[in-house]
């Protein structure tokens, strides 16, 4: 995964929301926090993972990935605000045995622990384990940049048409 071109492609939508939307040199990250985190309750109705009284089948892989990427997006965004060091950010993933259900629970407390300290490290821990939810999805690394290139062409497109 080239987090590096990731991050780049990030900070030009960044800059451009930033400019067209009048936030330049706003602190948005507990905003970008909030928007994590609605993203990741999204993406975890897609995947149903936690409706144990529904005999409903999850959405499509397509469909979650595609949900996927919009946390992800958010991450890269926040990871731009705090001036993150990709260095730092070991796509190595940890090893990890968790459920679905405990890793999307993770995620929440860890995102709200960032959203209190806004230190590094806990950054890169929550980074991280959103990681190791993209392996419990079934995602490959060339899955997740692939989709995000295509999101990030659709957000775009979406500041062009006024969204």
């Amino acid at each position: 995964m080239d987090l590096i071109k990731m991050f780049q492609l990030q900070k030009e939508l960044d800059n451009r929301i930033r400019e067209e939307h009048n936030v330049l040199g706003k602190n948005l990250i507990a905003e970008k926090v909030l928007a994590f985190q609605v993203e990741l309750g999204e993406l975890a109705n897609e995947t149903r993972c936690f409706k144990y009284w529904s005999l409903k089948q999850p959405s499509s892989q397509e469909v979650i990935l595609e949900e996927y990427v919009d946390g992800f997006h958010f991450l890269l965004s926040i990871g731009i605000d705090i001036s993150i060091s990709i260095i730092k950010l070991n796509v190595e993933t940890p090893k990890n045995s968790s459920t679905l259900t405990n890793q999307f629970a993770t995620l929440y407390s860890l995102s709200s622990q960032f959203e209190k300290t806004k230190d590094e490290s806990d950054f890169i821990v929550l980074f991280q384990q959103y990681l190791v939810l993209g392996k419990l999805l079934g995602f490959t690394d060339n899955d997740i940049e692939t989709a995000y290139r295509g999101k990030n062409e659709v957000n775009h497109q979406r500041q062009n048409d006024g969204y």
